[in-house]
């Protein structure tokens, strides 16, 4: 990227500095390939989901009320769905070809033809739908939403299965196939809900003294830790996904939004508003932090894709006029 000459520029553009914080290295861990524009895209932006086989990228614009389809190969946005009130999660059904997409303002999930856009069917949530994950046993897709609300809906006929309460708004969750559970944050009450899908029921709560606001969760593939981070104050967790315990912890970048484990590496990702990326090592001994990659103020959202080996990011509009944008880092070595 070339260097900007004066500080206003330097504020305009996207960062892209890598902060080391451990010894001088060949490579860093994560390197820049591209940058993705999102052109006329305004406000916050939300969650990805992704297409593997037809290398497609699936970006919630919160704030623009749209979604767009961006094209891998390409480089480039193909589609654009507009008219939705907050997009907020997104999931793809491959099997199907069909995108869903939750929305906060009107608590709506709409069901959409990934080739043409076209409209399939909407569920009607009430309010704040949100975090979208697909039960690969079932192939339900649930749906976080409400004051405390985990909803199951039937991806052919759209309707709603089943409401599982919670004791407040789920923010990230995540479903164990093997074991057919749910761990979902629960920031306002201040808890790890675990909830049981055959039952339907939340089975256990865990808490976590002296760590709050947590909102960015991921499930190791192995089903055997949990990696939750916190916003007050600002720190990664480590927890056995059997008992809760907490067996190790990390301060960690301000207003994360997403956290993935890269089972190859043996490493953490997680995500900030504060502009960074931090690259986490877990070993026997509990967890460093390897390197503090600058991306930009406001990009608190991500998408690891192990299947690509990458790991994107999203960036928002800036107040002097850099554009939205899809950083596409690929992990090294």
């Amino acid at each position: 990227m070339r260097a900007a000459s004066v500080a206003v520029g330097l504020i305009a553009s996207i960062p892209l500095i890598v902060c080391s914080v451990g010894p001088a290295s060949a490579e860093p861990p994560l390197i820049l390939e591209r940058t993705i524009p999102l052109e006329n895209v305004w406000g916050r932006i939300d969650h990805m989901a992704i297409d593997r086989v037809g290398g497609r990228l699936f970006v919630a614009e919160l704030g623009n009320d749209s979604v767009d389809v961006v094209d891998l190969q390409a480089g480039k946005v193909s589609q654009r769905i507009n008219g939705l009130k907050e997009p907020q999660g997104v999931a793809y059904l491959a099997d199907r070809d069909v995108i869903v997409v939750a929305s906060g303002d009107d608590g709506s999930v709409r069901f959409l033809r990934a080739g043409d856009l076209s409209s399939l069917g909407t569920a009607a949530l009430g309010n704040d739908a949100d975090n979208v994950r697909i039960d690969p046993s079932s192939g339900h897709v649930l749906v976080g939403y409400g004051d405390g609300g985990l909803a199951i809906l039937d991806q052919v006929t759209h309707s709603k299965l089943e409401d599982i309460r919670l004791a407040g708004h789920p923010e990230s969750f995540q479903v164990d196939a093997k074991t057919g559970q749910v761990f979902a944050n629960v920031p306002d009450a201040g808890q790890i809900a675990i909830i049981d899908l055959k039952s339907r029921k939340q089975v256990a709560t865990w808490k976590t003294p002296g760590l709050a606001a947590n909102f960015p969760m991921a499930l190791d593939s192995g089903g055997r830790r949990l990696a939750v981070v916190f916003r007050s104050p600002a720190k990664l967790a480590l927890l056995d996904a059997a008992t809760g315990a907490v067996t190790a912890s990390l301060d960690t970048c301000g207003d994360a939004d997403d956290v993935f484990f890269d089972g190859k590496r043996d490493r953490i990702y997680v995500s900030c508003g504060d502009g960074v990326i931090d690259v986490v090592r877990r070993s026997p001994s509990g967890l460093r932090l390897v390197e503090r990659v600058a991306t930009s103020s406001g990009a608190r959202t991500s998408l690891f894709v192990p299947e690509l080996d990458r790991l994107f990011v999203a960036v928002r509009a800036g107040w002097l006029g850099s554009g939205a944008a899809i950083l596409e880092f690929r992990p090294s070595p």
